[in-house]
């Protein structure tokens, strides 16, 4: 009886390359796919700004083609699982193993090894590079892609509730006391809700409390008369910058520090932070999905080949790598509408098809 955990180092070698090399393989053919077919989509909004041409589809594939890594990776893992573990059946290579005293466990075991490795490069990957391109593109969006703001934390086409008064900024950029808003407006409402007066300013930073208006220029709506002042005036004194995080807080465009800091704010403010908690956790049990798919895919592994099953049996390994997606996303949707507490809305899914996924293997091989 062999208690290692892993096989021999050339059989774990041979088994982790063959895995990894058919992961890189799936995703890329995957990303290539899905980016034509969504560049396709997209070209037109891209072309149809002013001097836009192919340095911004170009652009445009940089800042998307993250994104579609970091979505895709597990389901790529999840087929190359099954494809890997399907060769390895149909050449008797798990047949062998199984004959010189290896269990289920030790010849899942590379692949484990690697879905590990996958796992720790996608939490890196998502945190430094993802998110930042996310916050660029949805910037770039903002602006219906004319030129890239500088900032990639620019907040586009803020709505903010003032009392009975509503304040507008095209563009918000910064966070605390060095807020500060581009294209401004503050409309004046009555009891009724209708617009008696609109304050219109090129920038506008925090005052503590309120917002200082530069050069403000008014509009009467009943005497339609405008007034322009010169110097700065104070306007919208409830709203506050926490109000502009709550309305705009961005979970896929905010490293696990800068989202912490965001939840903080909120909290504070008093308002409820349910969705973005449970986003933060799914931030660390999401990479993990990949350590999952050797384990769900593994009934693809064992049984005959000649035995006309090995087809079935590669189809269960794909509706449980598939089912896992589904309920994970129905549980943090669940947990943004609060029927889930945070934490247990990013895990459970994880953890019952852990459960899941051991106990079919231990019942059918072990």
């Amino acid at each position: 009886m062999q208690l290692e955990f892993f096989p021999s180092r050339t059989v774990t070698l041979y088994i982790a390359k063959m895995f990894a090399t058919r992961i890189v393989a799936v995703l890329l053919m995957l990303v290539l796919v899905l980016q034509m077919l969504d560049l396709l989509s997209e070209s037109g909004d891209i072309l149809a700004a002013p001097g836009n041409g192919q340095a911004q589809l170009l652009t445009y594939v940089s800042l998307r083609m993250p994104q579609l890594i970091s979505r895709f990776l597990p389901y790529s893992v999840l087929l190359s699982t099954i494809i890997t573990l399907m060769t390895l059946n149909q050449n008797s290579e798990v047949v062998a193993m199984k004959a010189a005293g290896l269990s289920a466990h030790q010849i899942l075991a590379p692949l484990f090894l690697v879905a590990a490795v996958v796992s720790v490069v996608t939490f890196g990957f998502n945190e430094r590079v993802v998110t930042r391109s996310n916050a660029t593109l949805k910037a770039w969006e903002a602006v219906k892609y004319g030129p890239i703001p500088r900032d990639s934390d620019v907040k586009a086409n803020v709505w903010l509730q003032d009392g009975q008064n509503i304040l507008f900024a095209k563009s918000v950029e910064g966070r605390g006391d060095a807020t500060r808003m581009v294209d401004v407006s503050w409309y004046r409402r009555d009891p009724t809700g209708m617009v008696t007066e609109i304050v219109r300013s090129t920038q506008a930073t925090y005052a503590r409390p309120g917002w200082r208006f530069a050069d403000p220029t008014s509009f009467d709506v009943q005497s339609a008369r405008r007034t322009t002042s010169q110097g700065t005036q104070v306007y919208a004194r409830q709203v506050e910058p926490s109000q502009i995080i709550l309305r705009k807080a961005d979970a896929d465009a905010e490293s696990l520090p800068r989202l912490s800091g965001s939840i903080q704010a909120i909290r504070d403010a008093g308002y409820r932070t349910t969705e973005l908690e449970g986003k933060w956790w799914h931030k660390i049990s999401g990479p993990l999905s990949a350590l999952l798919m050797p384990l769900l895919g593994a009934v693809a592994a064992f049984g005959l080949a000649r035995s006309g099953q090995l087809f079935v049996r590669a189809v269960i390994g794909m509706a449980l790598g598939f089912a896992y997606f589904v309920v994970d996303n129905a549980a943090l949707a669940m947990g943004n509408f609060g029927g889930y507490p945070p934490m247990l809305a990013a895990w459970a899914p994880f953890l019952l098809f852990l459960l899941i996924g051991e106990t079919v293997l231990v019942r059918t091989e072990e």
